[in-house]
């Protein structure tokens, strides 16, 4: 299992990589008020039929070729029921993917949400040519990042600079303290 809610969204982001999706939604929703914390990942990418879409939360499933088990998506899955909550996928082939995982936040079994600010910059980072939207709201306030505006400002030049990393990565940290902070959620 991993220790961070964030570690999870970036394993299955690059699920959507190997996918060959050319567009990643990340949402994260926070409802102080119902102790929910909602993560969701839909991509473009090749996606699945309704028997793969079944048998994908299954452990020793798995259509990798460099080892026999595929644990991302079960951890994912078991990780969020564990705290009360709920997991769902669904896929179109030649559509793409989308799978929500909600967790209760309130459950002594729900884990940190770790640095999704680190996590979103490393996907930039590592999928320049990928547009990436990501959302974090909690309650009502909200900000997004979308790779796709961020292109068409920047012209030619490519995301992963570090002075644009640098750029994504205070953009980022500001938003997400400033939500923080009108929401009072300790994050």
């Amino acid at each position: 299992m991993l220790p961070e809610i964030s570690l999870n969204i970036l394993d299955i982001s690059e699920n959507s990589v190997s996918a060959q999706a050319t567009e990643i939604q990340i949402r994260v929703c926070v409802n102080m008020q119902q102790n929910r914390l909602t993560v969701q990942i839909t991509d473009n990418g090749k996606g699945m039929d309704a028997e793969t879409v079944k048998r994908v939360t299954d452990p020793f499933y798995t259509t990798r070729t460099t080892r026999k088990v595929g644990l991302g998506i079960p951890f994912f899955k078991q990780e969020a029921e564990c705290t009360g909550g709920t997991f769902s996928i669904s896929s179109v082939p030649e559509k793409g993917t989308q799978i929500e995982a909600v967790f209760c936040t309130d459950s002594i079994d729900c884990m940190p949400l770790g640095n999704l600010n680190e996590t979103v910059c490393s996907l930039i980072m590592l999928h320049p040519d990928i547009d990436f939207w990501y959302q974090y709201q909690v309650n009502a306030a909200e900000f997004h990042l979308d790779t796709k505006e961020m292109r068409e400002m920047l012209g030619d030049v490519p995301l992963n600079t570090p002075e644009v990393l640098s750029f994504l990565r205070d953009y980022l940290e500001e938003n997400e303290a400033d939500i923080n902070r009108m929401q009072n959620y300790p994050g």
